[in-house]
């Protein structure tokens, strides 16, 4: 898969050289700084790139973990801080999207949209029923996101038949609690609020990862469930 739309273009990667482009620019992202963010669950996924057209620049990029059976749903990289046994009344596969980051120079209204149209054209092209993974805060202090944390969980929690459960042992629970709803909105990285315009939802709480030095919370966009306008503009993108 490639296609081009304005000044960025998309592919999955190819070779060695692109993976290794993608885990420079996580770690860019995720850690800071020059190196290499690569782990075991590295080798299971395709990995997404959003290109510049003009120079080739990688401008962003995240990993897809295909999921066709749910007895699998331990095995990826969210299902080590989840327990994701809800999700096994999906009959159709499922798609874990992590390492989701852009670089400055892909924070760009147009790179996202791309981003998200090659997302559907796999969705649609392998019948996926459901998107989930980490959504990540930056740091491991929930105070600095207090708004954001109280808005999700007042409003964006996922019904408890889909609610993961916990596993990891450092967590911080959402209690719904007065917010405001700019500040909340400010707070929330744009993959979850992504995810939230799609009718996505949440874990009851958040896990603080001190190896990425972040707090994310398990999320979750069931297909079937996406708003039909919402759903044609992702299309429409798509073709």
């Amino acid at each position: 898969m490639e296609f081009s739309k304005g000044r960025f273009r998309v592919r999955l990667s190819q070779r060695d050289r692109d993976v290794v482009a993608a885990q420079r620019l996580r770690h860019l992202a995720f850690r800071g700084g020059d190196g290499v963010d690569a782990d075991a669950f590295d080798a299971a996924c395709q990995h997404l790139l959003i290109e510049a057209v003009a120079t080739g620049e990688l401008v962003g990029t995240c990993r897809l973990h295909l999921v066709r059976s749910a007895a699998l749903l331990g095995q990826t990289y969210t299902g080590q801080f989840y327990d994701l046994s809800v999700f096994s009344g999906f009959s159709g596969p499922m798609l874990e999207v992590g390492r989701f980051c852009m670089a400055a120079g892909g924070q760009d209204a147009d790179a996202l949209r791309l981003a998200w149209a090659a997302l559907t054209r796999i969705v649609d092209g392998e019948a996926v029923a459901l998107l989930f993974g980490c959504s990540s805060f930056s740091g491991t202090d929930p105070a600095p996101h207090a708004d954001a944390l109280a808005a999700l969980a007042c409003h964006h929690l996922a019904p408890p038949a889909l609610r993961p459960g916990r596993k990891a042992t450092e967590t911080v629970p959402l209690v719904p609690a007065p917010h405001d709803m700019r500040r909340s909105l400010a707070q929330m990285p744009p993959l979850l609020r992504s995810y939230l315009a799609m009718g996505g939802w949440v874990s009851d709480h958040a896990v603080v990862d001190r190896d990425l030095g972040t707090l994310h919370v398990c999320t979750g966009v069931e297909i079937a469930a996406i708003p039909p306008a919402r759903a044609r503009l992702l299309r429409a993108d798509a073709g």
